[in-house]
């Protein structure tokens, strides 16, 4: 197996564990336990920006995956592929706004934000992993040119 197998299921890792940390850090504010929940969830936004430093440098370096699976679903996956990183965009910038609103002690918006914020995260993560099966378990496709080579003309 090599790094273009391995980096998207360690990078697909890092969004599963941060959306369990997000379950986790919700139900410790439930219970009122304000110093584990803010542990718990930047330990959350860290395996966020570890997912996106992966994903990012795997891009840039090693280049993506192409479609494997059967001409006849491809606009289905395209159309879900969309709704996917949709989502995954406006969770970030929900995420960096609710994470900025707690730390400016900004509660009550922060609690607002939060619980939006969680959802569509969750959302985020089910449909990664959804995209990561069908492109490396389901059908596996090909490899892309990596971004540097394609803006270098390598």
């Amino acid at each position: 197996m090599d790094w273009y197998f391995i980096l998207p299921t360690i990078s697909t890792s890092f969004i599963v564990i941060s959306a369990i940390l997000v379950a986790i850090g919700w139900a410790l504010i439930i219970k009122r336990k304000v110093e584990a929940h803010k542990k718990v969830m930047i330990a959350a936004a860290i395996a966020a920006i570890i997912f996106f430093i992966i994903y990012s440098s795997r891009t840039i370096v090693v280049g993506n995956t192409t479609w494997g699976g059967p001409d006849s679903m491809h606009l289905y996956y395209v159309v879900f592929l969309i709704f996917h990183i949709t989502l995954a965009t406006v969770a970030a910038v929900f995420g960096i706004t609710t994470l900025v609103l707690g730390f400016k002690s900004k509660y009550a918006k922060h609690r607002k934000w939060g619980r939006v914020t969680s959802i569509i995260w969750f959302f985020t993560a089910i449909t990664g992993v959804i995209v990561y099966v069908l492109l490396y378990l389901l059908y596996p496709g090909g490899h892309t040119k990596p971004m540097i080579d394609a803006i270098f003309g390598l």
